[in-house]
């Protein structure tokens, strides 16, 4: 099961960070290459304590949805809702610099894998979750984004 808890599964996402260019382009989806990698951060953020978003779960979201989205050896669905806070063009930060921001993105996976990192800020959807759930929950969402832009 890939999750940034492995050295091996961290290297893979920070190499195919670094492989993305300004050029590449969206094979789903409405974000451009750039949006994607602001929306990253802002997710690596969340349960840093950085950034917040609203809470929008329940029993269900808590219990199955978050097993089959952890659990399941499966690729995520396309488009499924993300929260006003963390979506491009509503609350999520906007793109600046491509090069500036993808930095930033690689200094904050360092740093929400990180040992030290306290990653115990509840999750918009799936609840409370353990620091492994959210190593699991860090290398998934960026290879969903990832993938979406053939990466």
């Amino acid at each position: 099961m890939r999750t940034l808890e492995s050295a091996a599964d961290r290297e893979s996402i920070a190499a195919r960070i670094s492989a993305l260019t300004s050029s590449d382009r969206r094979l789903w989806g409405r974000m451009s290459v750039h949006q994607m990698v602001c929306h990253l951060s802002d997710a690596y953020r969340l349960p840093l304590g950085e950034k917040s978003a609203s809470p929008a779960t329940g029993l269900l979201q808590r219990t199955l949805m978050k097993w089959i989205a952890l659990q399941l050896p499966m690729k995520w669905p396309k488009g499924v809702k993300t929260r006003p806070e963390v979506e491009q063009g509503v609350g999520g930060t906007a793109p600046v610099e491509f090069e500036q921001d993808r930095a930033e993105l690689l200094a904050l996976v360092r740093r929400f894998c990180e040992a030290s990192a306290s990653l115990s800020i509840a999750h918009p959807f799936f609840g409370h979750m353990t620091r492994q759930e959210w190593l699991r929950w860090g290398y998934l969402h960026a290879d969903h984004h990832l993938r979406q832009f053939g990466r």
